[in-house]
């Protein structure tokens, strides 16, 4: 397993208005392994997620302070390419949102907005992102379908295709399975497993059996701190605070 760090946040406050969400969060995010932050609704996970790939930045009225680093260079530095960020550092929703459009369309809409023209270069980029998301032998023969009449598990994997058209680096998943049944449930997190030989990742979750089933490490956060992080096996059999085990136990949440 790698001990290679791919991203850093170092002491991270972020403010909608004048509330603040984020409280001198730091932690190391490795390479090639996934990386699940849980804690109760409200406690910040889904800011912090979005802070990996300046999504935040679309809110009005936020303010963000420390550093978030990738490869060792701060992403809000103020002349950093955004589009370039979002590229190496991709998303997946929590309800899946295909475009209105065709299954390949929604593959070549990311490459052309990175600039892929080449048809072959896409058509490529089409099996192939399929195939990592576990989608190709399902849709191969639908790919003019519209993406809207597959299942949410379908769906889901699609959005995932999508974001691996563009070759991120890091893919950020935020709570990709809760509007998922147990059966494409499984089949998301049987996806993450093999994706990470490739990918580093990171996932919110709500739900604890998940973070102990995908991840390598863990954070928890709560009331905007963070409370504990480090290896999953770990966190969930011998915390180090009596907060994560009251959590991890189901006493509050």
């Amino acid at each position: 397993m790698s001990d290679t760090i791919r991203m850093k946040a170092e002491h991270i406050d972020f403010y909608y208005g004048a509330k603040q969400t984020l409280k001198d969060v730091s932690m190391n995010i490795y390479k090639n392994r996934v990386t699940s932050i849980i804690g109760p609704s409200g406690c910040g996970k889904s800011t912090f997620i979005r802070l990996l790939n300046r999504m935040n930045d679309l809110i009005p009225n936020t303010r963000m302070e420390g550093k978030i680093l990738l490869d060792d260079i701060n992403i809000y530095e103020p002349d950093t390419d955004i589009v370039e960020i979002r590229r190496k550092v991709g998303m997946v929703f929590q309800k899946p949102n295909p475009f209105p459009k065709s299954i390949r369309e929604n593959l070549i809409f990311g490459l052309k907005v990175n600039g892929v023209k080449d048809r072959d270069i896409i058509e490529e980029r089409v099996e192939k992102s399929l195939t990592e998301a576990a989608i190709w032998d399902e849709v191969k023969d639908r790919l003019d379908e519209s993406a809207l009449r597959l299942s949410g598990g379908q769906q889901q994997r699609l959005c995932i295709a999508r974001c691996l058209s563009i070759e991120p680096e890091v893919i950020l998943f935020d709570e990709p399975c809760a509007s998922l049944d147990p059966i494409s449930t499984k089949r998301i997190e049987e996806l993450i497993e093999k994706l990470k030989d490739k990918y580093t990742i990171v996932i919110v979750t709500h739900n604890m059996q998940q973070a102990a089933r995908v991840s390598d490490n863990t954070a928890f956060l709560y009331l905007g701190e963070l409370i504990e992080f480090g290896a999953t096996e770990k966190i969930f059999t011998v915390p180090e605070d009596s907060r994560t085990e009251e959590y991890i136990s189901g006493k509050f949440g």
